[in-house]
């Protein structure tokens, strides 16, 4: 039987949590460590407040809904409090008295996710809502939850709960939860087929269905747990008061049921509510679209719904990308150019991201086993073919060195393959960013021509783009109607291949290459000042954002250097990876020294700190900078850039692309990064701690000089 996912000790009703939603954060984080429902809060915490960064979870009418999934989490949990005062957690129309933490596994099981998914949508019911508020103890708030989790009648005390609604002035609660319409897909609702014929689908709004628009919808939020669903239901019940028949796919955690192509082929618009990427977009190809954030679904469902209802009557609506009459612009509804071209750049790079891990960690284990000779390129290897072959062939004929020798060649070569795919993952999701599945063969091969040719990181990013554009190009090539099925699998592979791949080699290949070699001759060049400088721009880099697009943009930069092993590129390695540590190192220093100027919550954050910097994670820090940011960042950039300067000076190389402290065996001297370290972290540290002082004795001032001059204005009196 699946365990409640929310019990009496995970409520606090009516409590100060805090001045801000870190502390309330971290007081319902605090609630789940006690029930035993987490391993630790720090992780929970990070990743809650990771989630903030990415949108605020505040929704309108006080409520908030911060979650997050991370390993930490043992069993899919729920911790409610009832504030008194509200906290803001960014929404529209002011502060939040109404807090879930919702908090799931890494690797949910889909009944946990059903539950939270069912939470989610109950708060967009202002019946529910109402009842929250007026509950008495924290056994109706279960009894609340359990009742709209599991579908079931009302029980005796979420009744209770409703009546005191009705006392409060919140009107009657109707606490059974609604029986979910065929017209919205998920895995809590109906199945593929019961909405599979459009002819059969209930109505959703009153009028002639006849006349009425037929409206689909995608919902995805990077998490998939609460605004995914919320977004859904929002838009299900805008199309229920504009009388439109709208059927929406959650792309959730939930084991979500894809919207039938019949039901899709017979929409009239498209409405997408993303915060990332949609899955299988082409199956929407040529609808006219409406694209927009969870949170607007959530907090403007029926302007979305109403500019859907306008754009199926526009033939020159924007439309989804795909097929001969799709083109999909910025307009209405849309996102702009340079949203779009930062979506697709960092797609391409967290697709590329495994590869990073994997090479560079089989290649650091590689010189570990079988020390650094092992990069030495097996001679006659001219091509990845030829190199796959002449390195079988070197491992059968090794010299002097044992099995260990054998076994770090083995696992430095196939580190070596796996870092060949870095540009054609990069560019080939960059431009399936862009024009969705037919982008992915002419983007591999735009990132395999830029290998080939010497562009490399920067081939494989301009090589992207143009596969991801000449795809969306071709695909607006007017065809008769019996080849539009040839196109997505045949016409606009070839076409956009061909075309992208002429691109790069006859015009954009020697440029490219010539770039990329005069800035690595560059970087090999560096020394002195120069070098210092490049590694304090590094760690200002990594430090800007905590895991942000900047800080990725420093280190996707460090990682294309390691296969080649020079020492210009593995000494920027070491100088990302020495800056990345220093935030959440000097943020647990300062609270262990200047435990005062911290709460408790920034305390406990503090104490998981020093294993996350220590690992090289630098989202360690980000529940001190969501807190106070106007100190905590600049101080941690100012250590950073110390840290990378030092690794400059001290000529640190690092062959290992993460680990920390753990990759020691992948430096040439790990003495000096742990000075650099240990200067990064002291002066972020000694920085945030004054800037804290100073704002402390001013607050001190400030309350202590209206007494002063009350206490002179009753002298004069007198």
């Amino acid at each position: 039987m699946t365990e409640s996912i929310i019990t009496t000790d995970l409520v606090a009703l009516d409590v100060d949590a805090g001045p801000d939603k870190a502390a309330v954060i971290s007081r319902l984080a605090n609630l789940l460590a006690e029930a035993g429902r987490v391993s630790g809060t720090e992780g929970v915490v990070a990743a809650a407040l990771s989630r903030e960064e990415q949108s605020p979870t505040g929704l309108p009418g006080g409520l908030a809904i911060p979650h997050c999934r991370v390993a930490e989490v043992r069993t899919a949990s729920l911790a409610f409090a009832r504030l008194a005062p509200a906290v803001d957690f960014g929404a529209p129309d002011g502060p939040a008295d109404l807090v879930f933490l919702i908090a799931a596994p890494e690797h949910g099981a889909s009944d946990h996710m059903r539950l939270l998914s069912s939470l989610a949508r109950a708060l967009v019911r202002p019946d529910f809502v109402a009842a929250l508020r007026a509950a008495d103890s924290a056994a109706d708030i279960v009894a609340l939850v359990d009742d709209v989790v599991s579908a079931r009648p009302a029980s005796g005390a979420a009744t209770a709960g409703a009546s005191a609604a009705a006392q409060h002035g919140g009107g009657t609660a109707t606490l059974t939860a609604p029986a979910p319409t065929t017209t919205q897909t998920d895995a809590t609702d109906a199945t593929a087929d019961e909405v599979a014929d459009p002819a059969t689908a209930q109505p959703t709004g009153s009028g002639d269905a006849a006349h009425r628009p037929r409206l689909v919808a995608v919902t995805a939020c990077p998490t998939g747990i609460a605004h995914t669903y919320m977004a859904a239901d929002s838009l299900t019940m805008a199309g229920e008061r504009a009388g439109v028949d709208i059927a929406v796919e959650t792309q959730g955690s939930g084991n979500d049921t894809p919207l039938p192509q019949s039901r899709i082929d017979a929409a009239d618009a498209v409405i997408f509510a993303v915060d990332v990427g949609v899955r299988d977009r082409e199956r929407f190809a040529g609808k006219p679209l409406v694209s927009g954030t969870t949170n607007r679904a959530i907090n403007n469902s029926d302007a979305m719904v109403a500019d859907a209802i306008a754009a199926a009557g526009d033939p020159n609506a924007t439309r989804v990308a795909g097929d001969a009459a799709a083109t999909e612009t910025s307009g209405a509804g849309g996102q702009g150019l340079g949203t779009q071209l930062k979506a697709a750049l960092l797609t391409g790079v967290s697709y590329m991201i495994p590869f990073v891990a994997a090479g560079g960690l089989l290649i650091a284990l590689g010189f570990l086993l079988g020390g650094y000779k092992l990069g030495l390129t097996p001679e006659g290897a001219t091509d990845p073919l030829g190199y796959t072959v002449a390195l079988h062939n070197s491992l059968w004929h090794l010299p002097s060195g044992g099995v260990l020798q054998y076994l770090g060649g083995v696992s430095f070569y196939l580190g070596k393959l796996a870092f060949f795919f870095l540009v054609p993952a990069l560019a080939g999701y960059i431009a399936y960013a862009i024009a969705g599945r037919p982008g992915l063969a002419p983007g591999f091969t735009a990132g395999y021509v830029a290998v080939v040719i010497g562009a490399g990181f920067i081939g494989g990013l301009v090589g992207g783009l143009l596969a991801g554009v000449v795809t969306l190009y071709v695909s607006k090539i007017p065809l008769p109607k019996w080849a539009k099925g040839l196109m997505p699998v045949v016409i606009i592979p070839f076409l956009a291949t061909l075309i992208t791949g002429a691109i790069m080699f006859l015009f954009l290949g020697r440029p490219l290459a010539w770039i990329t070699t005069e800035l690595t001759n560059w970087l090999g060049s560096l020394d002195g000042t120069s070098r210092i400088l490049l590694g304090v721009i590094l760690g200002l880099m990594m430090c800007f954002d905590l895991g942000g697009p900047v800080n990725k943009a420093a280190y996707a930069f460090a990682v294309q250097g390691i296969a080649t092993g020079s020492a210009a590129d593995l000494r920027i390695m070491a100088a990302v990876m020495c800056a990345g540590m220093v935030p959440p190192l000097a943020m647990a220093l300062a609270t262990a020294v200047r435990p005062g100027l911290f709460n408790e919550a920034e305390r406990e954050s503090g104490k998981a700190a020093w294993l996350l910097g220590a690992c090289f994670i630098s989202e360690g820090a980000i529940p001190f900078a969501a807190a106070d940011p106007l100190r905590v960042i600049p101080s941690m950039m100012a250590g950073g850039a110390v840290s990378g300067g030092l690794i400059m000076l001290l000529d640190v190389q690092l062959r290992a692309p993460h680990g920390g402290i753990f990759v020691f065996f992948a430096m040439n001297n790990w003495v000096w990064f742990l000075v650099a370290l240990a200067a990064g972290t002291v002066i972020a540290a000694a920085i945030v701690v004054v800037l804290k002082e100073i704002r402390q004795r001013t607050r001190r001032s400030a309350d202590a000089t209206p007494t002063t001059a009350a206490v002179a204005n009753t002298a004069v009196t007198a």
